[in-house]
């Protein structure tokens, strides 16, 4: 079966050789329009086991420039030093007006919690708060406030019910609230073992294209593959249809062999004025690739070719 997504002739975009600071991987990364440029804000794995985040810039989206250093590390200041002390990882940006916001996984000893930075150039970024409690892996931000408030998807890791999709709303980004469960994913499917958000939701005249990771459980390891869902637009919380098919899976050697075996996964993903979408994902947790797809094919198959999401 063929994956929807098509992968760039290139692919990988980037990898460890093409970072000028020490890293043993780069993977997982955000993605962002500033000043005609293509940013990504990716995750950098360094060889003493934790990760910092990297920024690189392009002109087409495909060739890119990577800074010296960089961008953010684990705070030193509190509270955010505490709770960043093993890392940070997974960066989300959504642009809102003028400001772009990022979530990312903060790692401690206490859990991973959801940190939130803003930064409007890219050249400072500055923290905002620690968005939850432990244990959460993922979350990303609707780029608009949608009945006067912030919504978020997120993923609680929970052994009691199994990873699934959630959505919480907030009037100021730092306080969140009236979490709900939206998606979870059905037994002996692609995506049975657990599901997260993935890129930032993308607003189309039909809803809002949500671009998620789902896994599955083998003899030989889990696969991570990419999927789609439709929400409603003024009530996102309401799921018009989940693709019955994923829309990507590790198949290219530097998919299913590297720091971690079998995985494409993302965190951002841009919409172009052509109608198609670059889809930014990480290759076997060691390299940077990228990949288009066609956004009404997305949004048909979630209508045409759909499962219920819960």
């Amino acid at each position: 079966m063929a994956d929807i997504v098509k992968r760039y002739k290139k692919n990988p975009i980037i990898t460890k050789e093409n970072v000028p600071f020490e890293c043993d991987a780069v993977y997982n990364t955000a993605a962002a329009k500033f000043n005609d440029k293509y940013i990504l804000l990716f995750r950098a794995l360094r060889p003493n086991g934790r990760c910092v985040l990297g920024l690189a810039e392009s002109k087409d989206g495909y060739d890119f420039n990577i800074h010296e250093k960089p961008v953010m590390e684990p705070a030193d200041f509190e509270p955010f030093r505490t709770y960043e002390e093993y890392g940070i990882e997974d960066p989300r940006i959504t642009q809102i007006k003028d400001t772009y916001y990022i979530f990312y996984s903060a790692y401690s000893q206490y859990g991973v919690r959801i940190g939130l930075a803003q930064t409007k150039d890219f050249c400072e970024f500055q923290r905002i708060s620690l968005v939850t409690q432990a244990d959460y892996r993922n979350a990303v931000l609707f780029p608009k406030k949608i009945n006067g408030l912030y919504v978020r998807l997120d993923r609680p890791n929970s052994e009691i019910c199994p990873w699934s999709i959630w959505m919480s709303y907030s009037p100021d980004l730092k306080y969140w609230g009236e979490s709900k469960i939206v998606m979870m994913s059905p037994k002996y499917h692609w995506d049975e073992m657990k599901i997260g958000p993935g890129a930032p939701p993308i607003e189309t005249k039909r809803g809002w294209l949500n671009i998620y990771h789902g896994v599955f459980p083998t003899m030989d390891g889990a696969v991570y593959r990419l999927g789609c869902a439709l929400h409603e637009l003024n009530e996102p919380s309401k799921i018009i249809g989940v693709s019955d098919r994923y829309i990507l899976s590790p198949e290219k050697p530097y998919e299913r062999v590297g720091y971690v075996h079998n995985v494409v996964f993302t965190c951002g993903a841009i919409a172009e004025d052509n109608g198609e979408v670059k889809i930014y994902y990480g290759g076997a947790d060691q390299c940077i690739c990228v990949g288009t797809a066609k956004i009404s094919e997305l949004v048909d198959l979630c209508i045409n070719n759909s499962r219920k999401a819960m």
